[in-house]
């Protein structure tokens, strides 16, 4: 099959960048997210994903804790190294324990036996990315993202700051020192809230952030102050989440999730109010979902999860989607789509 897929650059330091696709590959769902799938299974996902042209790729330690990397490690073998750009994420550490003891019980299933430790220093950051590359195989990462600076990890604002803290006075020399090195090409952060980006990018220089669930067709709150300050900077933006846990997907059916738990009501009824707007335009929700965050100039890549091939072919699908206009205007005319949100 050929690459079929659309592809933006990204060169904010004048080096040449890097060429993402449209359409990005979150392997959160390759390291057993609430189910467990077979290596087979795995691989056969992410061979749809480069026989359609997919070549970003983004994981993590925590994803699995560290089955995500080690199946990419499999995929990876024997592709070329420049033929794709490649992000993992520094914060948390893994360490070996019991099974009974280990993170993640009744979110990972099938997973090695590790605990998380939080580590945004200095020194974490140079093992914890000597650990992803023994894990995944390959001589050299992209990007680097630091992980989960954000509230809903971190539980209070207080513990969020220390960790931020301990970011900028440690984690943050040691990206820095890699980029130059050249052993990365970009680092920025990982995370589920647009405020910390947003601190951050006020802080330092960073490259590109992943934020995931925050610019979506549900929620446009980062156009605030976020986004225009990317866009100012040049710094990109890979969005994560786009379908915001799977409601958008789905559409507003009993049990759908919002943010990782059941919908509450008053998302049920938005997300009914923006789909019966799709359906006038003879367009699937899910599609407008896929594409409404790439209109923003700042935006890279869109990365929807995919557990099996079926759902792979689905973002394959809304990645290749043609929106019409009308729709955009329609959603913003019934106070649904923020009006200064780029639809052009």
């Amino acid at each position: 099959m050929a690459t079929t897929l659309r592809a933006r650059e990204w060169d904010r330091r004048g080096d040449g960048g890097l060429s993402f696709t449209e359409l990005g590959f979150g392997t959160a769902p390759l390291g057993n997210l609430y189910r467990a799938i077979s290596e087979e299974e795995a691989q056969a996902i992410l061979e749809r994903a480069w026989a359609a042209g997919v070549r970003y790729f983004d994981t993590a330690p925590l994803y699995g804790l560290g089955l995500a990397e080690t199946r990419l490690n499999r995929f990876l073998r024997g592709k070329p190294r420049d033929a794709y750009v490649l992000s993992t994420k520094v914060g948390r550490l893994l360490k070996a324990t019991t099974p009974d003891r280990r993170d993640g019980l009744g979110r990972w299933f099938d997973v090695p036996a590790r605990v998380e430790v939080y580590d945004y220093g200095y020194d974490a950051v140079f093992r914890s990315l000597e650990f992803s590359l023994e894990r995944l195989g390959v001589d050299r990462i992209d990007i680097l993202f630091a992980h989960d600076l954000d509230l809903s990890n971190h539980g209070s604002q207080a513990a969020l700051d220390a960790r931020l803290a301990q970011l900028m006075k440690g984690g943050y020399r040691a990206l820095c020192a890699l980029r130059e090195q050249g052993v990365i090409r970009a680092f920025g952060a990982g995370v589920n809230e647009w405020q910390p980006c947003q601190w951050m990018a006020e802080r330092g220089d960073f490259d590109i952030f992943l934020l995931a669930g925050r610019y979506t067709l549900l929620e446009q709150e980062a156009l605030e102050s976020f986004l225009p300050l990317c866009q100012q900077r040049g710094i990109g933006v890979v969005i994560g989440g786009p379908y915001n846990s799977g409601i958008l997907a789905t559409g507003p059916r009993p049990g759908a999730h919002y943010n990782y738990a059941p919908a509450p009501p008053e998302i049920l009824d938005r997300v009914a109010r923006i789909e019966a707007v799709c359906a006038r335009h003879g367009v699937r929700m899910v599609d407008a979902a896929f594409r409404f965050p790439l209109m923003h100039p700042a935006v890279l890549s869109v990365i929807p999860g995919g557990q099996s091939v079926a759902e792979m072919d689905a973002n394959l699908r809304a990645s290749r989607a043609e929106i019409p206009p009308a729709l955009w205007d329609d959603l913003k005319a019934e106070g649904l789509l923020r009006p200064d949100a780029p639809t052009g």
